[in-house]
């Protein structure tokens, strides 16, 4: 239970702030034994993931709800946008998973790229504002953006913060670049939600039963929501106050320390 507890709240923090939430899983899992087994059961047990998942979406569609609603009624020209946006995290995505899984749980990559997300936000505080609205973007911008996202399937780059980035350097001013980022989210969590979904339903129609109790996985699920909440929030107003670049001073010391370890100097 601990176990879980422990998993849901990195995931609520690290699933929106911009410090990759997979990169610090990896490493937790290699750095602290007793996760290690969690961490494994994370990233193959469909049943937690999904539920860690949910939760996070949830926080998603509680922040955003009346931009979501906008996307359902006076701003429907932004939905397939979301949607052409989503088709390169989806095509490398299974592209990596089905032919190089073991890279996605690289805690030396997932160090490294820790790094890299420092330097990618360093760069984010350095970009001069812009005024651009998601709401104006075209087709060739979703897919630019969706592009940043598929590079954060490696560990340890951040989805919100390589996303983010790739809103702002297209003109997107701070909070809309912050919206369409997990606007962006959606989709994709959905997607990697359904493929969950069919493994358990493969699993249940092979007579097996599922790894977590209902109380641990409702629990996993909100406390995930919750952390989740607090971590968006908190994200949403430290973009107001362009002071993503910030997250940097943790990504470099973390990545920096990882690596070095892994490598056998520490």
């Amino acid at each position: 239970m601990y176990k879980i507890l422990i998993l849901a709240v990195v995931q609520g923090i690290a699933e929106f702030l911009p410090i990759s939430s997979s990169g610090h899983l990896i490493i937790l899992g290699a750095l602290l034994e007793q996760l290690s087994s969690s961490v494994s059961e994370l990233s193959e047990s469909p049943t937690l993931e999904i539920i860690l998942h949910a939760g996070t979406l949830g926080s998603i569609l509680v922040v955003f709800w009346k931009r979501i609603l906008n996307l359902l009624t006076s701003d429907r020209r932004v939905l397939p946008l979301l949607v052409v946006g989503t088709v390169p995290a989806a095509i490398v995505g299974l592209t990596i998973k089905s032919q190089f899984s073991a890279l996605l749980m690289n805690p030396t990559l997932a160090a490294a790229m820790l790094l890299v997300t420092g330097c990618m936000l360093v760069f984010l505080g350095r970009l001069s504002q812009r005024n651009g609205c998601y709401t104006e973007l075209n087709w060739r911008a979703a897919v630019l953006i969706g592009c940043f996202q598929a590079f954060a399937i490696l560990p340890g780059v951040s989805r919100s913060g390589s996303t983010i980035l790739g809103g702002r350097l297209l003109g997107l001013k701070n909070e809309d670049s912050v919206t369409f980022s997990f606007l962006l989210a959606i989709p994709a969590i959905l997607g990697a939600s359904l493929l969950a979904v069919k493994d358990i339903w493969q699993q249940l129609s092979a007579g097996k039963t599922l790894e977590f109790s209902i109380p641990e996985l409702a629990l996993g699920a909100s406390i995930s929501f919750l952390v989740g909440l607090v971590a968006l929030t908190w994200l949403i107003g430290w973009s107001r106050k362009d002071r993503l670049h910030w997250f940097a001073w943790w990504c470099f010391p973390a990545g920096g320390w990882a690596l070095f370890h892994f490598n056998g100097y520490l």
